[in-house]
């Protein structure tokens, strides 16, 4: 259909400015108020103060600290945040699991006739709950509170990625399990398999990559979350940065942030490499 010819200068006009500038308008008088509740004021980063501050630490980070010492503690450092960041998926993975085969509908027995049993039906609704509780959490106010419980150290964070994680984990791990296709779970359980029978021969190989991927990405998550947690007494790499910033020691901090920075790209690396394996 060939296009209509607007008359001679007569500018085209989008029919749909009239919506757009009404929301941008609405965005505007919705976020003001959070603005100044918040007390967002980006133009004091430009005060003279706190610029000489800033120029003073920046120009510190020039050249980073690279003697030997520091950098075998460096090693030994990021060698404990990923063993935290490893060892809590672990831990959360062993939490998610449970939760996900009780969460899936799928693989109950009872529904397979008709509405899902009251008994089934309220232990599967406990078992969603229990995964919102435990991710509604963050992992840095549940390391705060086990901090408490078993004093500073590695052990703290790895409860609390394993316990923030192990909700999130098991609420994907729930939906990727019910979004693959039924009928072959349905065909095993009908046939008088067990819900586990069903699960590993029905349910896990169309929905294994998935898992595994998502997993990996988890992993690289709770990398960065094992540094973060350092903040506040887990130890590894976040420790130290907290250590250094609070001495103004602008080399040691560069060299934390070019440690954490590779760490990451290297993490990045092997979670894609393995979903390239799986895939």
């Amino acid at each position: 259909m060939p296009a209509l010819a607007l008359p001679a200068g007569r500018v085209p006009r989008d029919p749909a400015w009239l919506s757009r500038v009404g929301l941008a308008v609405l965005a505007v008088v919705l976020l003001w108020p959070m603005l100044v509740w918040t007390e967002f004021k980006p133009w004091e980063l430009f005060d003279a103060r706190s610029l000489k501050s800033t120029a003073k630490f920046l120009k510190d980070f020039v050249p980073p600290r690279h003697d030997a010492e520091f950098l075998q503690l460096m090693l030994v450092q990021t060698w404990r945040t990923v063993a935290i960041a490893t060892a809590g998926l672990t831990l959360a993975f062993a939490v998610a699991v449970p939760l996900a085969l009780v969460s899936t509908a799928r693989l109950s027995i009872s529904s397979l006739s008709g509405p899902m049993a009251t008994a089934p039906y309220l232990l599967r609704q406990g078992a969603r709950w229990a995964a919102i509780v435990l991710r509604s959490i963050p992992e840095l106010v549940w390391a705060l509170l086990f901090v408490r419980v078993v004093g500073l150290g590695p052990t703290s964070g790895v409860i609390a990625i394993g316990i923030a994680y192990g909700g999130m984990l098991g609420k994907v791990y729930a939906e990727i399990l019910e979004s693959g296709d039924a009928q072959p779970t349905q065909a095993l359980l009908r046939n008088g398999a067990g819900r586990l029978q069903s699960f590993f021969y029905g349910t896990l190989p169309q929905s294994s990559t998935e898992l595994v991927s998502y997993t990996v990405y988890r992993w690289e998550c709770a990398i960065r979350s094992s540094v973060v947690l350092g903040f506040v007494g887990a130890g590894g790499l976040g420790q130290e940065l907290d250590n250094a910033s609070k001495m103004f020691a602008g080399a040691e901090v560069a060299t934390i942030l070019i440690i954490f920075m590779l760490l990451v790209a290297l993490a990045d690396r092997l979670s894609s490499w393995l979903r390239k394996e799986l895939g």
